[in-house]
């Protein structure tokens, strides 16, 4: 048996594109002999649609795409996620097709709602259990949350005989959720004695990135065919026939869907053999390497960053440039992504701007071969003081002073973004996010922020992996070493007004990741005091990272769709 995953980057709502997309994917399968091609979950619409769910034209487009994917396909068995209805009920479907019919439709069981999911909003529980027969061979089919759920349709299914299991997947790309998945799919590999096959969504969606992988593994747990990460790829394997069971015992399985005693009734289909062929060789099927984390989470950056920007209709991008380290790596990520014609850099010094910081960003500029522009912010900073001191009294020391600057500097970032329609990549991390040590309409400016979900010390892991790797200055090494300063006042360094990063982010991780409380984070060797500040803070930062720029998800638990706290909150 011949299988093709295929690993595709829709966009929601490009209904058109998205057929395309699946289009290709099915003749290119048809071309190397496979029996059958399976696409992520909801390709046809693009994941996730979210409220779009709500709104019935984009449920009929729904309807309307499949039917013209299901006249576009012939001998070949295709299964692909949409967004299925019946009445006024909306579910997470499957559809599997073969030679211009609808061989059946499977409803998602298991809606997950939690973290950065909120599938019970929108859709209801399918009620059936889909086996497709090709040749000897009983197959499952199951969607994404349906195989994490143990026990669940999946044991179902192999209870039944299937010896391929299909899962349709989009799932959201975090540090290390590629090994969470593979021990997972290990066990079911092995539990219920099957073939796993698991297909993987790839690309950025807002906050989301989703990081391919795609895998198949055999009965023993060993991992036979995996595609690449984050990127596109039709990934081919070939599997031994799996004898189910004679025919005698498939007029029993479709008989089965009246019987009471299982949980969920079977919805039976058979795939013709007619796509196959005499094939010269066995296929063998790449099984691509896992990128170390550095690197993993550089290529979701540059993944997100490209989707977000090319998705919704930009070209060029502009960074504010400050000398440090963040607008360093944010400029690396968007060369990558974008082209370095279509990366501008902005140098915006006060008085307060060292001449180290003059170099270093020159430096960066240099090295990624970007033009950068000197946009000195001195007199602005002067015509602001003569305006509003005789009015507010003195307005140029102190916070005001330092939010002043940040604010001039993201005025002229978004002037240019106006002028050029270039979008601004903000350069703020999680850890100043964490602790509001950032300014509102000021550098919290942007369409979207590259780093929103990177721990400061993460940035500096990151920056030193490109160097080593590429085995080139990638970000500057004078960055890389210099200790982070805002650079507002005169000798300012961030350990200032917060911790080290060392301990900050430890203590963010342990809170925001894992809600740990602030007894168990002492008891785990922090400084009390440091640890209620830090604490303190987070709570009182709420209201800005409401207004900040929609940014990549890289942790288990990013500031956003998964941490939802009240801002008017007194706990």
């Amino acid at each position: 048996m011949r299988i093709a995953l295929g690993q595709v980057n829709p966009i929601v709502g490009a209904f058109a594109d998205n057929l395309d997309k699946i289009t290709a994917g099915v003749e290119s399968a048809i071309a190397k002999g496979c029996d059958l091609v399976m696409f992520p979950e909801l390709t046809l619409c693009g994941y996730p649609p979210e409220d779009l769910l709500l709104n019935r034209s984009f449920i009929e487009a729904n309807k309307t795409y499949l039917k013209k994917l299901i006249s576009r396909v012939g001998n070949i068995a295709v299964i692909c996620g949409f967004a299925g209805s019946q009445g006024n009920s909306v579910y997470n479907s499957a559809a599997v097709i073969q030679n211009r019919k609808l061989l059946l439709t499977y409803n998602k069981v298991a809606l997950p709602n939690y973290g950065v999911f909120d599938e019970k909003r929108y859709f209801q529980p399918g009620s059936e259990m889909p086996l497709l027969r090709l040749r000897n061979t009983l197959i499952g089919i199951n969607i994404c949350e349906d195989i994490w759920l143990c026990p669940g349709i999946t044991e179902q299914q192999a209870s039944f005989g299937a010896r391929v299991i299909l899962n349709i997947s989009a799932s959201p790309y975090h540090m290390h959720k590629a090994e969470e998945r593979i021990e997972m799919l290990r066990d079911r590999a092995i539990r219920n004695n099957s073939h796993v096959f698991y297909v993987n969504m790839v690309g950025g969606q807002d906050e989301l990135i989703f990081d391919g992988a795609s895998l198949g593994i055999d009965p023993k747990g060993k991992v036979i065919a995996r595609a690449e990460q984050f990127a596109e790829q039709l990934l081919i394997a070939d599997i031994p026939e799996a004898r189910t069971a004679n025919n005698l015992a498939f007029e029993l399985i479709k008989r089965a869907g009246t019987n009471p005693d299982r949980q969920f009734p079977i919805k039976y289909a058979e795939i013709s053999d007619s796509n196959r062929r005499k094939l010269s060789r066995k296929v063998t099927a790449r099984i691509a390497r896992l990128l170390p984390l550095e690197e993993e989470v550089y290529q979701g950056l540059v993944l997100a960053t490209r989707d977000y920007v090319l998705k919704n209709g930009f070209k060029h991008t502009v960074i504010g440039m400050s000398g440090g380290i963040d607008s360093a790596l944010t400029a690396a990520v968007a060369v990558e992504a974008l082209g370095k014609a279509n990366v501008h850099l902005i140098f915006m010094p006060s008085r307060f701007t060292s001449e180290l910081s003059h170099r270093a960003a020159m430096k960066q500029a240099q090295l990624l071969g970007v033009k950068m522009s000197d946009l000195p912010i001195v007199d602005l900073f002067e015509d602001y003081a003569e305006l509003m001191n005789p009015v507010f009294g003195d307005c140029t020391t102190g916070l005001p002073g330092e939010n002043l600057q940040a604010r001039i500097r993201g005025n002229l970032l978004m002037a240019y973004s106006n002028k050029f329609g270039a979008i601004v990549l903000n350069t703020s991390n999680k850890s100043e996010a964490a602790v509001g040590y950032t300014t509102l309409y000021g550098d919290m400016v942007g369409g979207f922020a590259v780093l929103k979900d990177i721990p400061k010390t993460l940035v500096y892991k990151i920056s030193k992996h490109l160097n080593r790797s590429r085995k080139r200055e990638v970000v500057a090494r004078e960055i890389i070493k210099r200790p982070p300063t805002a650079e507002l006042k005169d000798n300012q360094l961030d350990t200032d007004s917060l911790p080290p990063y060392e301990v900050l982010d430890e203590i963010l991780r342990l809170y925001v990741e894992l809600d740990t409380d602030e007894h168990d984070i002492v008891a785990s060797g922090f400084d009390p005091a440091t640890v209620r500040r830090v604490l303190r803070m987070v709570a009182a930062s709420e209201y800005k990272r409401r207004q900040s720029p929609p940014g990549a998800r890289i942790t288990p638990r990013s500031f956003g769709k998964d941490r939802r706290w009240p801002i008017t909150n007194k706990f």
